[in-house]
């Protein structure tokens, strides 16, 4: 009788600050195809992944926070990744359709949805069913190199850390709707 070994996909490291992003193949509501980091190439970029359709809330709330706080002429982009897998994405013609009459036309480039692969992201991302619901957020420099990791609800202590990393990177503070900023740039 012959020995066989059934071999599971190989397990994904956990991400962490200073990797590479790996890619992340999806459609945005527009058709297109896009693999970040490639598409991204040359700008700063904030990504944040959702699971469950209940972390759509803290996904959108982050996405919101973005638009509303960072300068859209900065060079920094920023994109909200549904990651759908299971039985779910026989449904895809269903969800897209869904996904592109619940959001603004000129928001569908930033909304790119995933089907399949979704548990070696949840190891990338460190995913625990006790925060199954959080949004997963990544931010990536102009070369692809992941510089901050973060999940959970919005909260203004994380999302003013999040603009200082953005600024940083960008090289310059680019903070739009913003009234209390100060440009701190000549300061030690």
């Amino acid at each position: 009788m012959a020995l066989v070994t059934l071999r599971a996909g190989a397990a994904q490291d956990p991400l962490r600050v200073g990797d590479r992003m790996p890619e992340l193949k999806g459609q945005t509501l527009m058709g297109r195809t896009v693999v970040l980091p490639r598409t991204s190439a040359g700008k700063v970029t904030l990504v944040a992944m959702g699971f469950t359709y209940k972390s759509r809330f803290p996904v959108e709330a982050w996405a919101g926070w973005y638009r509303t706080t960072i300068d859209p002429a900065t060079g920094m982009t920023f994109f909200e990744v549904p990651m759908i897998g299971g039985m779910a994405t026989l449904g895809r013609w269903f969800i897209n359709r869904g996904m592109r009459s619940g959001t603004p036309a000129e928001l569908h480039d930033h909304v790119i949805t995933v089907y399949g692969g979704t548990g070696d992201w949840k190891q990338r991302l460190s995913y625990s069913t006790g925060h199954e619901d959080d949004a997963y957020l990544s931010v990536f420099d102009t070369q692809g190199v992941v510089r901050w990791l973060h999940h959970g609800v919005f909260d203004q202590s994380r999302a003013d850390e999040l603009k200082k990393i953005l600024a940083s990177l960008a090289g310059r503070h680019h903070v739009a709707a913003d009234p209390d900023h100060v440009d701190r740039r000549s300061e030690p």
